[in-house]
């Protein structure tokens, strides 16, 4: 038995640290490590955290055991065996950047030039440094291929910015306050939990009806008021079957179409002329009352907030779906209300200067640009320009990820290709590599990271020293800068200073975005999460506050929950203010019709 001496001075030797899920996922949950001296035991979440509340799903709640795991890659390899063999030797960091470094100079030296070089990266981390910071400034500065990183929410993305103009919309916190709720093609309870926490929590307060739109009885359909299992791809053919019903009955807010859209008139005839709901009941498969009931609900209980993700986009026509249901809150005004509207991301709100950090300004005239759902084609010289002849993959998997496999395979297979994977353990890609670099998990390196499921800027600071010799992308970038006699100024910059640069530190403060301002690196070291500027009323007050923190004894002085049933969160376009291009919600959109839709 151990004794309480023994155990107590154990636990004295325990610390915390704050630390910021890296996931791709919405939600971006603020963590705490505990440190048991140098080694990491646990990690749980952060209650201090305004959004997500102290609580982690269960693959993160485990994050040390992917810390810690015997696969981790720990030290630099080169490949001894046939591509795709997985068969490598160990050699020093030092040999490994020179050869890589070497191997660069040499093709940009050559007759294709720099463009035969391609870095492939996502969202293996969610951070801006790690993930879009000095990676982007180094290749630039190389010359290399650009990456279109388009193969998870382009086409959404893109349809929901033609209308709004900006992936911005309802604040997640403000679900809270809503009075009727559809999930439309989100499986928000398993995908987006903290979402839905407040989604329930508008169901219990104030008897909030909750809709889910899924072809699939998803555990969230399972969970809500009313499920309607549409046929897949039919759900643009719905949104347009739920205006023909509002405006035909009258339920449209006319003034809010006038003031602040554009198209409202044109789209009015349109669907009136079309999409009744018997025929939008044949292509979608539902029933016309449920069509009807869906309509008059969505427009008469206010206010009313959709949240729509991801899923639907992935089919085609599947960019013009997210655009059409992008349209509603406009139609019935929902953004008048702080609850009511509309919400695919966050991201928009977020006003990092990543300008500053990723030098767009050192790109070459006439550098080409290559979809990442090409890349068979890119490996295989099937695009204008040069054959690939060097990839450089990071925080991807893209043996495992990309479109046509196995040609994808078999370009990875090209003896003439020099393939490098900078990565925390064997993937698929891994197995292919000519060089491989071992990577940091989040534990072990800096990053800023803000969301795109909710509006909190947050830094994560290392917990543990790095295992092995394993090193962070800017680490890793850095060196390869040196050896290729870059300028000095450009790379010798620490990721600390890379996060000034994003919060907009190093420059003129009249240069700072509104919704910046203020938020500082050492705000964030000292406080957690900050909340973007702008996104909340000032009428939840100071006194507000005080009388939170003594009934509750938060520390950082208001409880989550009654925050967001207090709090009066902004409608971000109550009174127009779109980013498009006319500033108004584009129903008609003149830039979609040049481009042939």
């Amino acid at each position: 038995m151990v004794s309480w001496e023994a155990r107590r001075t154990s636990m004295s030797n325990l610390r915390i640290v704050r630390a910021v899920c890296p996931h791709d996922c919405p939600d971006a949950c603020g963590m705490l490590v505990t440190l048991d001296g140098e080694q990491a035991v646990a990690v749980r979440g952060d209650r201090e955290h305004p959004f997500t509340r102290g609580f982690l799903c269960h693959k993160v709640s485990r994050y040390p055991e992917r810390v810690y795991h015997r696969d981790r890659l720990q030290f630099p390899m080169r490949r001894i065996g046939p591509k795709g063999s997985g068969q490598f030797e160990r050699i020093s960091w030092d040999a490994a950047l020179d050869e890589i470094a070497a191997r660069f100079r040499a093709i940009a030296d050559g007759p294709h030039g720099p463009q035969a070089i391609l870095p492939y990266s996502y969202c293996g981390t969610m951070g801006k440094i790690q993930s879009e910071g000095l990676d982007r400034r180094f290749f630039q500065r190389l010359g290399a291929s650009l990456l279109d990183r388009t193969i998870c929410a382009t086409a959404g993305g893109v349809g929901y910015t033609m209308t709004i103009g900006s992936k911005q919309g309802t604040d997640p916190e403000a679900f809270s306050q809503s009075q009727y709720i559809i999930n439309w093609g989100s499986n928000t309870a398993v995908t987006n939990m903290h979402l839905w926490v407040r989604m329930v929590e508008a169901r219990k307060r104030h008897g909030a009806k909750i809709v889910t739109i899924d072809p699939y009885r998803s555990v969230t359909a399972a969970r809500s008021d009313w499920h309607l299992a549409l046929r897949p791809g039919t759900d643009a053919a719905l949104a347009l079957g739920l205006m023909h019903v509002i405006f035909r009955d009258g339920l449209a807010d006319d003034a809010y179409l006038r003031d602040f859209c554009l198209g409202g008139d044109e789209l009015r005839a349109r669907v009136l002329s079309d999409y009744e709901p018997q025929q939008v009941a044949e292509i979608t498969g539902l029933a016309i009352t449920d069509i009807e009931r869906l309509a008059r609900e969505y427009a008469t209980i206010q206010p009313s907030a959709i949240r729509i993700n991801y899923g639907m986009q992935r089919h085609a026509g599947g960019g013009m779906a997210v655009r059409t249901i992008a349209c509603l809150p406009a139609v019935i005004g929902a953004w008048r209300h702080p609850a009511g509207g509309i919400l695919l991301s966050t991201s928009g709100t977020f006003a990092f200067d990543l300008a500053a950090v990723q030098r767009p300004d050192l790109i070459p005239p006439g550098t080409r640009t290559i979809n990442m759902t090409q890349l068979a084609e890119a490996l295989h010289g099937e695009l204008p320009g040069p054959e690939v002849q060097a990839l450089y993959v990071y925080n991807s998997n893209p043996a495992a990820i990309a479109p046509d496999q196995q040609r994808v395979l078999a370009g990875l297979r090209r003896e003439d290709l020099f393939t490098v994977v900078h990565e925390q353990f064997p993937t698929d890609t891994v197995d292919y590599a000519d060089i491989v670099l071992p990577a940091t998990t989040q534990l072990e390196h800096f990053d800023l990271h803000g969301s795109y499921g909710h509006q909190f800027v947050q830094v994560n600071v290392p917990a543990i020293t790095s295992l092995g010799e394993s090193r962070c992308n800017t680490d890793v970038f850095r060196g390869l800068a040196r050896r290729l006699d870059f300028e000095p100024e450009l790379f010798d910059v620490s990721d600390e200073q890379l996060a000034r640069e994003l919060l907009w530190e190093t420059g003129p403060l009249a240069n700072v975005p509104a919704a910046m301002r203020g938020i500082t690196l050492d705000r964030l070291k000292n406080e957690g999460a900050i909340k973007l500027n702008g996104v909340e009323s000032p009428n939840v007050t100071a006194s507000f506050r005080e009388t939170e923190q003594r009934r509750v004894g938060n520390v950082s002085g208001i409880s989550s929950a009654s925050r967001n049933e207090a709090a009066t969160f902004m409608a971000p376009f109550a009174n127009g203010g779109f980013a498009t291009p006319s500033g108004k919600c584009e129903l008609r959109c003149e830039r979609l019709a040049q481009l042939g839709h």
